[in-house]
């Protein structure tokens, strides 16, 4: 039987929640622009690309990613809490993890002090083989501090 497991990261962030918020919401169309390395484009094959029951089809940079795409459904959406949750419904990410689901929650620190966003995701992996995702979390750790540079440099 293949085991399930959790992984979270906070990370600190200079820019304000909400500017960062809204980066994290317009990664269909931000993220392939930003970080040409990392993400080779976005598609939204289904909604908008941000409210509950999109699709968007991520294609990774060549080389860069253990995967090269995957297909995420977004299942949550709360504007006013800053919370994000989606599951990946396709691609290469399943040949290691039956179900992979993931949350994020951008937080404010307070007026000028920043904000923080924690990343949790949850897994059940093919087989006991398989590693736990720290290579996804610390990519998603990665995506998130350099989207506060960007935000804070723009």
């Amino acid at each position: 039987m293949a085991s399930t497991g959790k992984l979270d990261v906070e990370v600190e962030l200079k820019s304000e929640a909400e500017k960062f918020w809204h980066g994290i919401r317009d990664a269909a169309t931000f993220f392939p622009k930003a970080f040409p390395d990392l993400y080779k484009n976005i598609d939204v094959l289904e909604g908008d690309g941000k409210s509950i029951g999109s699709i968007r089809h991520i294609h990774y940079a060549e080389g860069y990613h253990v995967v090269s795409s995957v297909k995420e459904k977004i299942e949550i959406v709360d504007e006013e809490k800053r919370t994000l949750s989606y599951s990946v419904i396709e691609g290469d990410l399943l040949k290691y993890y039956k179900n992979f689901k993931a949350h994020l929650m951008v937080t404010p620190k307070g007026e000028g002090k920043g904000s923080t966003v924690k990343y949790t995701c949850e897994f059940e992996k093919a087989s006991e083989e398989i590693p736990d995702p720290h290579l996804i979390r610390d990519f998603a750790a990665r995506n998130f501090q350099e989207l506060d540079s960007f935000i804070l440099g723009a």
